[in-house]
């Protein structure tokens, strides 16, 4: 007997291994079996589907998302249940609602807001605080119903602020009894449930009010302290947000002791900043060493380009930093718009150069050339400088400041510019081809769920199939299997998650049906669906025939069917 025998499927299962035509036997939630195509018996099945034609992957896994608030309101958990994710990670990069106590509930949202650009009041009004401690935070979402499944880890912002108060918030100095109380509640929230603990030593984490993540500049004893807490509970990884330049000096010898004494593995975000476009290849050159002596160390890398996209409704654009915007910037859009095309104003913000010392020259005119119109129909994610706004204005014969107010004011404010913030420094994806092709990375970064008025992320599952596998023109592609072990048992595994990520008997029924051969995205744009209408870019797929949880059909043809099976990950298995 069978719930779903999916027939005559081009399985990529997950392993790496080549992709083969097969047949998938799923029963209670798991898989029973895998068949030579045509060889599972159909005979009694609930339901048979045909995939002839269709590529059936396992769900995808994405560990580096930002949903700590969302989960709480939100059973859908789009973007990342858009792009054929069915499990994903939150609490990364130091910032989280555990534990809290009642008076650090309006700290917490200024310290996610500034750091996650998500909108105060969407968590202001939507999150409901059915929570002190962090187990109690797991039991809250536990209870809410939702399409895929979530795990948490404790972060070391409210962390601090449980235990410090404002000593912590102000990044003193822990003291021992800090230090053991700290280790001790993250203990208690592994044993709990949590995947891990996370932090933050990057200036650029900073809350609403400019201050820096609690734990930035926190000392080794702090950090070896929580590490001893993951080491009790037997259990999680070590996350952590860096300071790129800083790694290859200041951070590496504690992070190597970290993984000595605790076994944990330690996971460091890994970028290439323009300003040390060559620190990347130093981490991956101690990353081969640590393997070497057998110590668990890891570097997270995106899919792609970290890259900003400006739009008028968004967090940031070029035209903010100029005294003409800036007259009419609080203005509703229509207004805004409308005092936009006064013949003056354009004149002054095309022609005019501010005297504020150099500023906007340095930050807005001589970064034009690294600046990209999304043109309408699509979005290309690996541009050349042929087709940047300085090279558009050329063509055009006018000012890129033309092009750049032109573009952003179309479509009725929502016209948007790409600007890859970061690892397109050598202008194209060669960092990230070569980073994700070494054996100590692992795909992350999509910061799904957050960033909502700059970064549009969530759908990087979708991206490495598209991209990278099939359409990229600017370089050599990857193999399609290589991609789908990076983002299913490759990311399962780095928590433990051992019972999801193959397509094998006794896994998980967690599958994606796609026709790969349409595979494609929807045009980011921004919606305001958050609570108290809150904004957030997204991005839609297109191409995904059926995703399926545990064995239950959550998406038909890019459509949610209504079926809620998600659960609440607790720990590893």
């Amino acid at each position: 007997m069978a719930d779903l025998v999916v027939r005559n499927a081009h399985l990529v299962d997950g392993s790496g291994a080549p992709g083969r035509a097969a047949d998938v036997v799923v029963n209670d939630g798991l898989i029973v079996a895998v068949e030579d195509a045509g060889g599972a018996s159909t005979a009694g099945a609930t339901r048979v589907i045909d995939a002839d034609g269709q590529l059936v992957t396992p769900g995808f896994v994405d560990v580096h998302t930002h949903y700590d608030a969302q989960v709480t309101w939100d059973p859908y958990v789009t973007p990342s249940s858009w792009h054929g994710v069915t499990t994903v990670v939150m609490g990364n990069c130091g910032v989280g609602f555990a534990p809290a106590r009642a008076d650090r509930h309006e700290w917490l949202i200024n310290l996610m807001e500034g750091v996650e650009d998500i909108p105060g009041s969407a968590m202001t009004e939507g999150i409901t605080w059915e929570w002190t401690s962090f187990p109690e935070y797991l039991d809250a979402v536990e209870r809410m119903p939702r399409v895929l499944d979530v795990g948490a880890q404790i972060a070391h912002g409210p962390l601090r602020g449980y235990v410090m108060g404002e000593r912590g918030a102000a990044n003193e100095v822990a003291t021992e009894a800090d230090r053991v109380a700290m280790a001790g509640l993250v203990t208690e929230a592994l044993v709990a449930g949590a995947l891990g603990f996370s932090t933050s030593r990057t200036p650029l984490h900073r809350s609403k009010a400019g201050e820096l993540v609690p734990g930035t500049d926190a000392a080794p004893a702090e950090l070896f302290a929580i590490a001893d807490g993951m080491a009790a509970a037997g259990h999680g990884v070590f996350q952590f947000s860096p300071d790129h330049a800083r790694v290859p000096v200041d951070e590496w010898p504690w992070m190597k002791e970290l993984a000595r004494r605790s076994g944990r593995t330690v996971s460091i975000n890994l970028n290439q900043p323009d300003h040390d476009p060559e620190v990347w290849r130093e981490v991956l050159h101690l990353l081969d060493e640590a393997a070497d002596e057998g110590l668990p160390l890891v570097a997270q890398i995106a899919g792609r380009s970290i890259g900003i996209l400006y739009c008028l409704h968004g967090s940031l654009h070029p035209l903010l930093f100029h005294p003409a915007y800036a007259e009419v910037a609080d203005l509703p859009m229509p207004e805004r718009l409308a005092a936009l095309r006064n013949p003056e104003r354009r004149r002054r913000i095309i022609e005019d150069v501010p005297d504020d010392g150099g500023f906007f020259a340095r930050q807005v005119l001589d970064k034009l050339d690294r600046v990209w119109l999304v043109d309408g129909v699509n979005i290309d994610y690996e541009p050349t400088p042929a087709t940047a706004v300085v090279a558009q204005a050329a063509q055009r014969g006018v000012t890129p400041m033309q092009v750049v107010l032109d573009q952003l004011t179309a479509d009725d404010g929502n016209g948007m510019l790409y600007a890859p913030l970061f690892n397109y420094t050598y202008g194209d994806l060669s960092m990230t081809h070569e980073a994700t092709l070494h054996p100590h990375t692992r795909v992350g970064l999509s910061d799904a769920g957050a960033h909502c008025g700059a970064i549009c992320d969530g759908g990087t599952p979708t991206f490495m199939l598209t991209h990278w596998a099939r359409d990229r023109h600017r370089g050599p592609t990857i193999p399609l299997e290589y991609l789908v072990h990076r983002q299913t048992a490759q990311t399962a595994a780095l928590y433990g998650l051992g019972d999801r990520g193959r397509i094998a008997p006794g896994m998980r029924a967690d599958l994606n049906i796609i026709n790969f051969a349409d595979l494609s995205f929807g045009l980011p744009r921004m919606a305001f669906d958050l609570p108290a209408q809150g904004r957030r870019l997204v991005q839609r797929a297109r191409g995904y025939t059926a995703t399926f949880v545990a064995g239950t059909q959550t998406v038909a043809d890019d459509e949610f069917t209504g079926a809620l099976p998600g659960c609440l990950v607790r720990g590893p298995r």
